[in-house]
C-alpha cells in the first residue's frame, strides 16, 4: 500500500472512532485516539507484527555494512587523534625538557593510533619508546620540527607503522609484545562459535517457517478450521520469522568474509615468522663493520666533522 494511501486509511479510522465515542456521549479528539491507538499497539506483548516493526527498526539503527563500518571507525579514531596529532605537529619546543615532552607525546600517539596497548601503561610506554628510538631518537626532533606540518603528520602515520611492525616482530619472537592481544587465539575462537550460532538459528527459524507455511496452506483448504486458528496472526508470526531468517542472511556472508580473512591472517603469521628469520640472517652479513671499523676508530674520523641525516642533506640540496 503506498503511504499516502495508508495514511489516508489510518485517518479514516482515527476519525470512525472518534465519530463512535461521540455517540456515546464521549468527546475524544483525533490526537487522543490516536494515542491510544499507539499505546495500545505498543503494549500488546502478542503481537508478532509489532516484533517485526522492532526488528526492522533495530536492524536498522545497528547493522552497517564492513566498509562502512572501517570507514566510521576510522573516522572516530582520526577524530580522537586530531588533538593529540596538533599538539606535536604545531609544538615549538625548544628547551630539553620541552623536546623530552613533545617526544613521550609522539609515543602517546604512535600508542593510540596502533591500538596496541594503553600509553598509561608504563611497561607498554618502555617498549614502544624502545622501538620508537630504534627508529627515530630523540635526537632527530630538530629536523622533525622543520617540516611543514603535513609532512609532520605523515611522518607519525609512517613511525606508527614502523613502530607497530616491531614490536609484532619482537612479540613473535618471544622478546615483547607487551598489551598486545593474541588476535589469532581470539579469532580462532570467536569465528567458528559466531558462524556456527547462526547456522542453528538459521535453521531453526527456517524449519518453523516451512511449519507456519505448512499450516497456512493446510487453512487454505480447510477454511473450517479458521474458526479455531487466527490465520492473520499465524500470518503475521510467519512474516516476522521470515523477516529474522533474511536478516540473518544478511549477516552470515560478512561472517563468511571474516573466516576468509581470518585464513589470511594466518597466512601473514608465516609471512612474519618468515621474515623474522630473514632479517636475523641478515645480521650475520654486517660482521665486518667491526672488523675493519670498531666504534673507536670510527669515533677518532668523526673529530670535528657534522653528522647529518638523510633528511638533513636531502634538506640542503
Amino acid at each position: 500500500m503506498p503511504p499516502t494511501q495508508a495514511e489516508s486509511v489510518i485517518k479514516n479510522i482515527i476519525r470512525e472512532i472518534g465519530q463512535e465515542c461521540a455517540a456515546h456521549g464521549e468527546i475524544a479528539s483525533e490526537t487522543v485516539v490516536a494515542f491510544m491507538l499507539c499505546v495500545a499497539r505498543l503494549l500488546d506483548s502478542k503481537n508478532p507484527s509489532l516484533d517485526t516493526i522492532k526488528m526492522q527498526v533495530y536492524f536498522d539503527m545497528n547493522y552497517t555494512s564492513r566498509e562502512d563500518f572501517l570507514e566510521e571507525h576510522h573516522r572516530v579514531l582520526e577524530s580522537r587523534l586530531s588533538a593529540v596529532s596538533r599538539e606535536i605537529t604545531d609544538n615549538r619546543a625548544c628547551a630539553r625538557e620541552e623536546l623530552e615532552s613533545l617526544y613521550r607525546k609522539i609515543v602517546s600517539y604512535v600508542l593510540l593510533r596502533s591500538g596496541l596497548g594503553s600509553p598509561t601503561d608504563i611497561k607498554i610506554v618502555r617498549e614502544a619508546t624502545a622501538a620508537l628510538q630504534s627508529v627515530f631518537p630523540q635526537a632527530e626532533l630538530g629536523t622533525f620540527l622543520t617540516l611543514s606540518k603535513k609532512d609532520k603528520e605523515c611522518q607519525l602515520k609512517e613511525l606508527t607503522m614502523i613502530v607497530t611492525g616491531i614490536r609484532l616482530f619482537n612479540r613473535d619472537c618471544g622478546k615483547g609484545g607487551e598489551g598486545i592481544d593474541d588476535l589469532p587465539a581470539i579469532l580462532h575462537e570467536a569465528i567458528p562459535a559466531t558462524t556456527q550460532h547462526i547456522d542453528s538459528q538459521l535453521q531453526i527459524a527456517q524449519e518453523r517457517a516451512f511449519r507456519y507455511t505448512a499450516i497456512l496452506e493446510k487453512v487454505t483448504k480447510n477454511p473450517l478450521m479458521s474458526k479455531e486458528l487466527e490465520p492473520y496472526m499465524l500470518k503475521e508470526a510467519l512474516y516476522n520469522i521470515r523477516q529474522y531468517e533474511i536478516f540473518l542472511q544478511t549477516v552470515l556472508p560478512i561472517f563468511i568474509a571474516l573466516a576468509s580473512l581470518w585464513m589470511s591472517f594466518q597466512d601473514e603469521t608465516v609471512l612474519i615468522s618468515v621474515l623474522s628469520n630473514l632479517t636475523t640472517n641478515l645480521e650475520l652479513f654486517l660482521g665486518t663493520h667491526e672488523l675493519l671499523f670498531p666504534e673507536k676508530v670510527i669515533q677518532g674520523l668523526l673529530d670535528g666533522v657534522t653528522v647529518k641525516s638523510d633528511i638533513s642533506r636531502i634538506k640542503d640540496i
